[in-house]
């Protein structure tokens, strides 16, 4: 949620942005948010006037009664009660006003970085840079589920009587080769001086409306029946909720934070489920990581935040580059993004892996963060990164360490992990 001061000041700057996200049908909003601005903003103080004037008037009730002045007293109370009588229903228009005025400011995207390039959707995503060479063997590589069911790692069937198409049972050395990376992904955060938490895996509406679009809310979120909780779509969501409503001092900023979760998603729309294999799922794990810092410094952070999970990757054995994310292809409260993508040797392709953004202070703003120093209070800024998730990650470890005869080594940093095993051998 922007500033509304900004919009106030520069409409058309505002204007400008949303044409960039490519979201001209959100274009009315500005119009509309500036009326019901000014409506707001006369209703308070009309509102404000009245209750002012009542106490003025109340307390002179007293001295008007205590003078013998009895008509005029009866007539202060004639105004108090025509003041009693008007005011709910004026703090009711200020209260419906308001509520409207932050639902519009809620569907007005962030202002997007100078550096963010202008494209409708993710096929203007623009490569910045690789890292570690992207290498094709000579003998093939099959797709990853015949990879996996050839060492006993799945079983889809299963997991499709237990709970539908999306979900899986992972067995054996693949289940340990995936808990080994998301293990590796936290101890590799905590040395970086990050905190190590595990947050609640549900979260009330109040924190999905704060960190979140509307769109994304809908297109992502599994709704708990009956209750107000939301299962998480990552563990980002109840980490920046674990701030809500608070003031922090600024000597206490930044927060790094890393979390570990499962994950729970809709993967509905165009992408839909794939029938095979692990690629799109309903249910995943992921280490996470979080930070909370002063405004200055959150396009530092995201410099450092994204290159962690490069570096995650490549000591894994996986060729990797960093994707930055077009105007259009940027969730709306996100200021920049950028994908990391993992090379696939099968595909001959780089898929996403994760994902780095700084937002602002919109997170902030929706949700009443704030931090404090000697010059006042102030909204701070918020940054999350994915640093490893399984089992996309798990499908580009399998692949990039797939021997030709079918077994799968294991990256020397995950040996320690995996009880010092090196290898995957197929079953028989």
């Amino acid at each position: 949620m922007i500033d509304i001061a900004k919009l106030r000041e520069d409409p058309e700057a505002v204007r400008e942005n949303i044409k960039k996200k490519f979201q001209d049908h959100k274009l009315p909003l500005v119009d509309e948010a500036i009326a019901l601005d000014k409506e707001y903003r006369e209703t308070l103080t009309k509102a404000s006037e009245y209750r002012a004037s009542k106490n003025t008037i109340s307390k002179s009730i007293g001295a008007l009664m205590r003078e013998g002045k009895k008509e005029e007293a009866e007539a202060a109370k004639a105004k108090v009660k025509r003041i009693n009588d008007d005011l709910p229903a004026l703090e009711e228009k200020e209260k419906q006003v308001g509520e409207k005025l932050k639902e519009i400011m809620m569907q007005i995207p962030n202002f997007i970085d100078s550096s963010v390039p202008i494209g409708e959707d993710d096929s203007k995503n623009v490569e910045v840079e690789r890292f570690g060479d992207a290498f094709v063997p000579s003998y093939e590589i099959p797709h990853h589920a015949d990879i996996i069911e050839r060492v006993n790692g799945m079983d889809k069937l299963s997991a499709g009587r237990t709970s539908g198409e999306g979900f899986y049972y992972l067995l054996g050395n693949i289940a340990r080769l995936h808990e080994a990376m998301i293990a590796y992904a936290r101890d590799y955060m905590i040395e970086k001086g990050f905190t190590y938490a595990i947050p609640p895996f549900m979260i009330r509406s109040s924190v999905v409306n704060g960190v979140m679009s509307f769109e994304e809310m809908d297109a992502m979120m599994y709704k708990i029946e009956n209750e107000d909780l939301y299962l998480i779509g990552t563990s980002e969501h109840s980490m920046i909720g674990k701030f809500q409503g608070q003031i922090i001092k600024s000597e206490e900023l930044p927060i790094r934070m890393t979390s570990y979760s499962p994950c729970f998603r809709k993967e509905g729309g165009s992408h839909g489920i794939e029938e095979r294999g692990l690629y799109r799922v309903h249910q995943f794990e992921k280490e996470e990581m979080i930070v909370l810092c002063e405004p200055e410094d959150s396009m530092k952070e995201y410099e450092k935040m994204w290159r962690y999970t490069v570096e995650v990757f490549r000591n894994m054995d996986v060729p990797v580059r960093q994707l930055e994310c077009c105007s259009g292809d940027l969730a709306d409260l996100k200021v920049k993004s950028c994908d990391i993508e993992a090379w696939s040797p099968r595909q001959k392709k780089y898929f996403e892996v994760g994902s780095c953004s700084t937002l602002g202070d919109a997170q902030a703003r929706r949700l009443g963060i704030r931090a404090k120093n000697d010059r006042g209070t102030y909204y701070l800024h918020t940054l999350n990164n994915t640093v490893t998730a399984s089992p996309r990650g798990l499908i580009a470890v399998i692949e990039n360490n797939y021997n030709e005869d079918g077994s799968i080594s294991i990256p020397h940093v995950l040996h320690p992990y995996m009880g010092g095993k090196k290898i995957i051998e197929p079953k028989n």
